[in-house]
């Protein structure tokens, strides 16, 4: 999708829709309530379907959390403590108040607070998906406007199949193998780098690459050929018509209208990135959330399990209503055509 110049659209938008300039305001309030009303029913379906899965999967979680030799009066006494030999309607409900109230539920063996281990844990997986992301941002669209500048009109062909070759083989490759390899090479191999934990400045090098790689290469595609199209555009041959600096043209004209579907996309990668540190904070023994949900999985601790899910679908649903929100910013027309 291409736009005309940033400096045209408020006005050009709102006339070409024929929207009046001041009820533009009210358009965008319209726009950001219901992009709202989504997140919230989105996130209460997401946590009804966690909550059922818990108790319609088969068999007793607590059982299967405290093994098969554990006394029948410990599993009913820890049962009572969950309230999970309460009318399901009732779990229900008070799992809902509890939500509501910041309490994400419990481990079915220790009893930890699955609040106290979000609030442990989740700095660490954020720190780690927004180095990657920045990485991305900073290497994806000046290379994919860089190339395309390089392969505008059909020139040098070798160096876009390079591009495409190269950046095609490292986006389908999975976080966790690059992860592995990575290991394999630079900490194992060549012993360059540490293998596990975030104790040192160093070992940030080896998960924020892993998880950054396939994004970057993912989008760099996509900034490329929005950037094609928008070189394409009337105004682009427009300005350079007018001996303006290439710069100028490709930084202030260029640029900016190539970057709606891009960040677009980078807001998609972004949510993805988050739910793909799952299996990277394993392979390198990261502090994060995703470590610790891999470790529920592999104990069948479902508390833990239920009230990390929630956490991840609820990360993904802010990131992606704040994709939006900002969308509508750069261009109105997002706000304008939708509530029209």
């Amino acid at each position: 999708m291409t736009t005309q110049p940033l400096t045209l659209q408020s006005s050009g938008n709102a006339a070409a829709l024929g929207t009046p300039r001041g009820r533009s305001g009210n358009r965008w309030l319209k726009f950001l309530l219901r992009r709202m009303v989504r997140m919230v029913v989105s996130l209460f379906v997401i946590v009804t379907a966690a909550f059922m899965v818990l108790r319609l999967a088969g068999g007793d979680p607590v059982r299967s959390a405290l093994g098969p030799t554990v006394d029948e009066a410990v599993v009913q006494a820890k049962r009572d403590a969950l309230g999970l030999n309460d009318p399901i309607l009732v779990q229900f409900w008070n799992y809902l108040v509890g939500l509501l109230h910041g309490d994400l539920g419990a481990s079915l063996i220790t009893g930890r607070s699955v609040t106290e281990l979000v609030e442990f844990r989740l700095p660490a997986t954020l720190q780690l998906a927004g180095l990657a992301f920045v990485l991305v941002l900073i290497v994806a669209v000046p290379l994919g406007l860089s190339i395309a500048l390089l392969t505008q009109g059909g020139k040098r062909r070798g160096t876009e199949l390079t591009f495409t070759s190269v950046t095609g083989v490292l986006a389908a490759v999975p976080e966790y193998l690059l992860a592995v390899f990575m290991v394999l090479i630079f900490s194992v191999t060549l012993k360059l780098l540490p293998v596990a934990g975030n104790s040192e400045p160093q070992s940030y090098i080896l998960p924020v690459l892993a998880l950054a790689l396939g994004s970057s290469a993912s989008l760099s595609r996509i900034a490329r050929i929005e950037a094609l199209n928008t070189l394409s555009e009337d105004y682009i041959r427009t300005a350079r018509s007018k001996r303006l600096p290439a710069w100028m043209v490709n930084f202030r004209h260029a640029l900016p209208n190539m970057l709606t579907a891009t960040l677009t996309l980078g807001g998609s990668l972004l949510a993805s990135m988050i739910v793909g540190s799952v299996l990277v904070e394993q392979v390198f023994n990261w502090p994060g959330l995703g470590s610790a949900f891999v470790q529920a999985i592999v104990t069948k601790d479902y508390g833990i399990v239920q009230g990390l899910a929630i956490v991840y679908a609820s990360i993904i649903l802010v990131v992606n209503f704040v994709v939006d929100i900002v969308l509508s910013l750069i261009d109105r027309r997002t706000t304008l055509l939708e509530t029209a």
